[in-house]
């Protein structure tokens, strides 16, 4: 599969559809492409404009609870590209930063950010294998417990 030709159904198979763009919480923009690259703002776990979910991880969301937000976030921030150059226009995903809200003591945000990582390579295939970073924090905008952010290649 190439990048750009079967997102659509892949989606779909999913059982997902692409968001509207949550709007900006601050001063910025979803996403700005800058050459061939875009980047997308932090990008939260809404669903029709509410959060699937709230707290730390480790403590009061688990991580088969906090892995489906992080997809969730990866979807927005597909969103977000979209809304800018199109997803058919994505070469490959390129790089994925993810943060994890993370109770004192959790130390397996990787698995967290597994759920936006799982979810890019369903859409995209090898075009959705990513290089990646798993944070863990202390806080999250709104008590979220994950949020994550992406760079995409685009033709």
């Amino acid at each position: 599969m190439t990048a750009g030709t079967d997102w659509r159904a892949n989606l779909e198979r999913l059982g997902l559809a692409l968001p509207p763009v949550a709007a900006p919480a601050g001063a910025y923009i979803p996403a700005v492409r800058s050459g061939s690259l875009v980047y997308t703002a932090g990008q939260l776990p809404f669903v029709d404009g509410a959060l699937s979910a709230t707290g730390k991880v480790g403590a009061d969301v688990t991580v088969e609870d906090a892995a489906r937000a992080a997809g969730l976030c990866a979807l927005n921030a597909l969103a977000a590209v979209h809304d800018l150059v199109g997803l058919d226009a994505v070469v490959r995903i390129v790089k994925v930063v993810g943060f994890v809200a993370s109770a004192p003591g959790f130390t397996d945000q990787p698995l967290v950010i597994n759920g936006a990582s799982e979810l890019l390579g369903e859409v995209f295939g090898a075009a959705g294998v990513h290089a990646r970073s798993a944070v863990g924090v202390f806080e999250l905008p709104k008590n979220t417990p994950v949020e994550v952010e992406l760079i995409a290649e685009v033709r």
